[in-house]
């Protein structure tokens, strides 16, 4: 098969969709794999790299989509690349459907086959695509929010961990899963006065196992978030709804209660958000202030950290990639329930069910897309 790896192009997003070891797994496969000039430079990464791994340079992404029968790449294709997609290619990428229509709208246009890295699930359950990234936004979370929480940055110039005869700051993460978790190791780690609201008394459980009295758990009600909030020196939403738009959480109306100078961080907004205030922003401008109240919603928080990201995403996506190329992308999804799991679009039609359930449009099934009875 052959594997076209573009240079991503969204803003500031400095990761790339095959490392170069990666790609020379994928030529030990017997497969041919050509990356856009300078695509892994942000990993530090160069053409030189790719050549010795075996892989073929092209100046152009013009180059990449018009050869390639899977389009390897990290983030959501852009307008304009999504242009370049043609009938019975591959896509394989985060795409995050559910707040984006149009996106999915152009998708669907293409006759493009569709496979979300968000998506894809795992034989012990949870979503081992999306874990790494979620692990890196989780902890990057913190660090951003103790930048955003500074005087100069519109904080309210808290230290998180304090200093000693001054309290630390006060950190709430709405939702237990792999983003709360680690948010959560690393304010404990700073110092910080944490509590961590889920709805799930197994998550709770694990969570007040784990960090006994280094942080404080409790049940996600309404009452509870809004007596949180009042406290907070700095919120990080930390909630997913697999293929589904996030809930909004926390509403306008809430900012009033909270104290000026506090932050959110919305590591939610790549699923459109879990602030009603949220709007996505950039590593170039990432924060806005809203009633008095600082946001950080940057939609590709671990392109900041480009190497580690691109290496712990390729650890999870290249055994998949690799059966998709050996085996071709219906083989490859009929043989593995959990990789089906990750196909958002085929056929001109939507394909998730809670992607179906967030856009209008055409609607099917893998199964139906696959002919598997």
């Amino acid at each position: 098969m052959r594997i076209g790896v573009p240079k991503e192009i969204k803003n500031h997003e400095y990761r790339v969709g095959l490392t170069p070891e990666s790609a020379a797994e994928c030529v030990r496969h017997g497969h041919q794999v050509t990356v856009q000039a300078n695509a892994g430079m942000g990993i530090g990464a160069t053409d030189d790299d790719y050549r010795t791994a075996g892989a073929t340079i092209a100046d152009t992404p013009d180059e990449i989509f018009a050869s390639a029968d899977m389009i390897v790449k990290v983030k959501e294709p852009q307008a304009n690349e999504r242009k370049m997609l043609r009938e019975g290619q591959i896509l394989y990428t985060y795409l995050h459907l559910a707040p984006d229509p149009e996106q999915a709208k152009d998708l669907m246009a293409s006759g493009a086959a569709c496979i979300a890295y968000e998506t894809v699930t795992g034989p012990g359950g949870g979503l081992p695509l999306l874990k790494p990234m979620s692990q890196v936004a989780g902890r990057l979370s913190v660090q951003a929010g103790a930048t955003a929480l500074e005087t100069p940055n519109g904080g309210r110039g808290v230290l998180l961990g304090g200093v000693p005869g001054v309290l630390p700051a006060r950190v709430l993460i709405i939702g237990g899963g792999v983003v709360g978790f680690n948010a959560a190791q690393m304010a404990t780690g700073l110092g910080a006065r944490v509590t961590i609201l889920d709805r799930n008394p197994d998550v709770l459980e694990r969570l007040a196992s784990h960090f006994e009295s280094r942080a404080a758990t409790s049940f996600a009600s309404r009452m509870n978030l809004e007596a949180e909030l009042v406290q907070a020196d700095l919120v990080i939403g930390a909630v997913l709804i697999p293929g589904a738009a996030a809930p909004k959480l926390v509403t306008r109306q809430h900012l009033s209660t909270m104290k000026s100078g506090a932050v959110l961080v919305d590591v939610a907004i790549d699923q459109g958000g879990c602030f009603e205030t949220s709007k996505a922003t950039t590593h170039e401008d990432p924060t806005f202030t809203v009633d008095g109240v600082v946001h950080y919603c940057v939609a590709n928080m671990p392109g900041a950290v480009a190497r580690t990201s691109t290496y712990a995403l390729n650890n999870v996506t290249l055994p998949h990639a690799l059966s998709i190329a050996d085996l071709g992308w219906k083989d490859a999804l009929r043989a593995n329930a959990h990789l089906r799991a990750g196909l958002n679009v085929a056929d001109g039609k939507l394909t998730h069910p809670a992607v179906i359930e967030s856009v209008d449009g055409p609607s099917t099934t893998a199964e139906d897309v696959l002919k598997m009875s």
